[in-house]
């Protein structure tokens, strides 16, 4: 029996599959479930699943990640780096501008945040 306002994550819903824009190296693939979204748009979260590559990001929004599996390196604009495995728990927060790259393919659970825009 579902509880009002518990959002389940099982079963998973249905798949979307994306590459990045833009590629530095490998050939990512990666994969959407997201499982809620909240009516203003600014709050959703799901799993995420992604084959090994590198590419530029630019974040707008927070987010929270926790790696399921696999290993990620992120690498900020002044080269500096941090990796994390399954079972780390980060959060990447609006205005990061840098890397990710996806060494062992991975799969997260994510909750992410869009900032308000300004006017």
């Amino acid at each position: 029996m579902d509880l009002e306002h518990v959002i389940r994550f099982r079963p998973e819903p249905e798949a979307e599959h994306s590459a990045p824009k833009e590629v530095l190296s490998g050939a990512p693939e990666q994969t959407i479930r997201n499982v809620y979204t909240d009516s203003s748009g600014a709050f959703s979260t799901g799993i995420w699943e992604s084959t090994p590559g590198k590419w530029p990001v630019e974040y707008t929004e927070d987010e929270f990640c926790l790696l399921l599996a696999g290993v990620v390196e992120l690498i900020d604009a002044r080269g500096r780096s941090a990796r994390f495995s399954a079972g780390d728990a980060f959060v990447i927060t609006a205005g990061f501008k840098g890397t990710w790259e996806t060494v062992d393919p991975v799969k997260k659970l994510y909750a992410i945040h869009e900032k308000p825009k300004k006017s």
